[in-house]
């Protein structure tokens, strides 16, 4: 059987990818996903904020370092060994390159127009296989949605106009019309979109009043609204379409191919069982696949989008409607 899929013009052996987490920090977890049957790797993101705040903290430390005494204007230079975390991120970048036969790919989060075009080329000259852009912005009432939109894109062309590496914008479900902002992204030059991202939601806590963060990992339901969408985008755009957001297992996987993803990605499920998660996804799709008498990947990809579908016609309102009356 073959197993293999496209993403983002590179050939890889599966598509199982694990997305960005806390788990390729760690160079023996990475190639233990690896050995698990990972067909490339999503590096944690690299966070605009902090390596704009170190910065500027670097900066002021060297800056008014001799204020009121001359001659200390080079008493704390900095230290040969001393890394940002930029560097850091590079480091672990090509120290992934060098323990991994798989693809790795670089996660960038930010918030501004800044900083994107140079952390690029310096990821790609690191050795990154490809770049997942990861943009939050929480627009204002003030904000409409061609602003919103038009500044995902301009980052994009911007980073496109100067890196040669493949380009796929990780996109979350809340924009006015998704397929048309998603054609946009194909003209602007990205490879391919990721859908979607989980945003995590503050809590309230009822007893300080404080405004504190909340973690809570995926559940197999939130699959669904991946597989709705890439099934009515796929073959209405060019590009590769990735799902990430509750693949626990081999049943969600093969739903959101079927639909058309080329490879689906898997975070909450890996943190919680590790990498023998992904070999039992994997293991549960080639049952599957040979049940039902596949022989390829790229055999099963799509075949139940909009287009292909028995009853075209579920996808849409219809659907909906026959929901409720159930």
């Amino acid at each position: 059987m073959n197993l293999e899929t496209t993403y983002l013009g590179m050939t890889l052996k599966n598509p199982l990818v694990p997305s960005a987490s806390p788990l390729s920090r760690d160079l023996d977890m990475a190639k233990r996903l690896e050995d698990a049957g990972a067909a490339a790797l999503v590096m944690y993101s690299l966070f605009e904020e902090e390596v704009i705040a170190e910065e500027e903290q670097l900066t002021g430390l060297m800056d008014f370092q001799d204020l009121g005494h001359g001659e200390a204007d080079t008493y704390l230079p900095l230290h040969p060994e001393y890394k940002t975390r930029l560097d850091e991120y590079l480091e672990q970048l090509q120290a992934l390159k060098d323990v991994l036969d798989i693809p790795v790919i670089a996660s960038l989060n930010g918030a501004t127009d800044s900083g994107w075009v140079e952390h690029g080329q310096e990821l790609e000259r690191a050795g990154a296989d490809a770049l997942e852009l990861n943009i939050y912005f929480l627009p204002t009432a003030e904000d409409s949605a061609e602003v919103v939109e038009g500044r995902y894109v301009n980052i994009l062309r911007q980073l496109k106009s100067r890196v040669r590496i493949p380009v796929t914008v990780k996109l979350s479900p809340y924009f006015t019309s998704l397929g048309h902002f998603v054609r946009q992204l194909e003209t602007a030059g990205a490879d391919g979109v990721v859908l979607f991202n989980r945003f995590y939601q503050p809590d309230m806590n009822l007893e300080t009043l404080d405004v504190q963060p909340d973690l809570h990992l995926s559940h197999p339901y939130e699959a669904l609204l991946r597989m709705h969408w890439i099934g009515r985008l796929y073959e209405k755009v060019d590009l590769s379409l990735a799902a990430t957001g509750g693949v626990h297992g081999a049943d969600q996987a093969l739903k959101l191919l079927l639909a058309g993803a080329s490879v689906v990605h898997q975070a909450s499920v890996l943190l919680q069982q590790g990498p023998e998660a992904l070999e039992e996804t994997l293991a549960g799709m080639q049952r599957w696949m040979e049940e039902k008498e596949y022989e390829s990947v790229r055999q099963l990809i799509g075949s139940v989008c909009q287009d292909h579908a028995i009853d075209p016609e579920a996808w849409d309102r219809v659907n909906y409607i026959k929901t409720l009356r159930s």
